[in-house]
């Protein structure tokens, strides 16, 4: 999967996820089976985003830094300054994979309330207590 494919999906689930959910238990059922498979997704994105970060270091690393640190001595704090801006993209996908995987688990919470507050809130209304 291209870095492409992963922002075209990451859009997707990210403009679901800013949608707010009504008080409808119906509405906030389907959201959190929804929610659940973006969950799943996003944590599958995470991990083959991490593996293409750790790719880009390694091969970048055997490219630039060798030839670097052969011609001059640089230090591995130096060399790791610099295989950080060589991956940023990949770093990058990374972050906003955890922070959209780390928004699927925050909003399943809140909808869980939300579900058990109007189940309690419908039982009220028929029982009167």
């Amino acid at each position: 999967m291209t870095m492409e494919n992963f922002y075209k999906e990451i859009n997707e689930i990210s403009g679901y996820l800013n949608i707010t959910c009504s008080n409808n238990p119906q509405e906030i059922q389907e959201r959190i089976s929804t929610i659940m498979v973006y969950m799943m997704r996003t944590g599958e994105m995470l991990a083959d985003s991490k593996k293409m970060l750790r790719k880009k270091k390694s091969d970048e690393i055997q490219n630039t830094i060798l030839r670097i640190a052969k011609e001059n001595c640089l230090s591995a704090k130096v060399q790791n300054a610099l295989l950080d801006s060589i991956a940023e993209d990949e770093a990058f996908l990374v972050d906003r994979l955890d922070r959209l995987n780390a928004s699927c688990v925050h909003q399943l919470d809140a909808l869980r309330t939300l579900l058990s507050y109007e189940k309690e809130s419908l039982r009220l209304n028929k029982t009167g207590y």
